[in-house]
């Protein structure tokens, strides 16, 4: 509750980052923020062309010749979500120094101002995902609502493992490049590319046992490729290690808060 109160009474500093940064990814470019539009609209007219169009790759239990698509783009942009969110949340404190050091504001702001800025360009990405999938003839109806739920287990995971490694980061550089190299095995670990179905035998429980995101980015899939609900027990997990990383993340956090300015 001290949190939110803090929160609320710093939301136009919070409002005002949010719109900064925004603007200054863009305000040196002469299409601005067209380029937010056009990256992720290319990637979906590439994946369409080349996979549905050239390769003829078709998934099970689907004869859509845009559902590998589909496939893809749903994976692709929320993990590109989930990589956003833990890589900025490892280096906050870092990136941040000298606001930390001459400006005095709840700390919890940053993660904040951070999420929001990311579920920002995934809003776009996706509202472009969903046009596709519209013309296509691909929209999954009402079920799409589950996406909700889904999202937050999401961004919980994702900000409680970014803030996690961004503590760690501060007295230990190696924890970000280390975590990078990480993230590349992981994604090739994660079912996005390739269904589960190709998965040997001996490899597929650990995998889907012990990779969380797994489950969410399967998750995603089921809804938009299948149209059906995702099997809501597969989440438990990943929803108790999103909630486990956050805590973490706060207890990190509230026992090193003085010396991460002292070491920055």
């Amino acid at each position: 509750m001290k949190h939110i109160q803090s929160l609320w009474q710093y939301k136009e500093f919070i409002i005002a980052s949010v719109k900064r940064e925004f603007q200054l990814n863009y305000q040196s470019s002469l299409l601005g923020a067209l380029w937010t539009v056009l990256n992720p609209l290319s990637m979906i007219i590439i994946y369409t062309v080349i996979f549905s169009q050239i390769m003829r790759a078709k998934l099970p239990e689907t004869d859509s010749i845009y559902a590998y698509s589909v496939y893809l783009c749903a994976g692709i942009i929320t993990w590109a979500l989930f990589t956003e969110i833990v890589t900025r949340g490892q280096n906050i404190f870092i990136s941040n120094a000298n606001i930390l050091k001459k400006i005095n504001f709840p700390r919890i702001a940053l993660p904040v101002i951070l999420t929001i800025n990311a579920s920002l360009n995934f809003a776009i990405i996706f509202s472009l995902f969903l046009c596709f999938m519209i013309i296509t003839s691909q929209f999954p109806g009402m079920v799409i609502l589950a996406v909700i739920p889904v999202l937050i287990i999401q961004i919980l995971f994702a900000i409680g493992l970014g803030l996690t490694l961004g503590v760690l980061n501060v007295f230990f550089r190696d924890v970000g490049q280390f975590f990078n190299i990480v993230l590349q095995f992981w994604f090739w670990l994660t079912p996005i590319v390739y269904p589960v179905s190709i998965l040997p035998e001996i490899i597929k429980p650990l995998i889907l046992t012990w990779n969380p995101m797994a489950a969410i980015i399967a998750a995603y899939q089921t809804i938009f490729v299948y149209g059906t609900m995702p099997d809501w027990n597969s989440l438990i997990i990943p929803s108790l290690v999103a909630l486990t990383f956050c805590m973490i993340a706060m207890s990190l956090y509230a026992k090193h808060a003085h010396e991460i300015v002292d070491e920055l």
